[in-house]
């Protein structure tokens, strides 16, 4: 599945991690460091197991657990219209 921010949200990146700003309703988030590396994988075109096994790699966290946090992630950005499908 691949991933692609909404045409309307906007992304900055900082010393902690990526903000996200929807323009049409002022709506913003943060993401600490592990889920902007897995945000910007995802929408720069990589797999669910790429990207968990990216976490994998940087961070000390095993295969469920990156794997459970990745597809909560997009879970939520998408139900917050920050993400669709491309």
């Amino acid at each position: 599945m691949t991933w692609r921010l909404h045409p309307d949200v906007s992304t900055v990146d900082t010393d902690y991690g990526t903000v996200l700003l929807n323009g049409s309703d002022g709506r913003y988030w943060q993401l600490n460091a592990t889920a902007s590396l897995a945000f910007r994988a995802l929408v720069e075109g990589s797999t669910v197991q790429e990207t968990t096994e990216r976490l994998m790699a940087s961070f000390d966290v095993d295969e469920p657990r990156a794997r459970a946090d990745v597809e909560q992630l997009m879970a939520s950005l998408r139900q917050a219209k920050v993400v669709q499908q491309a």
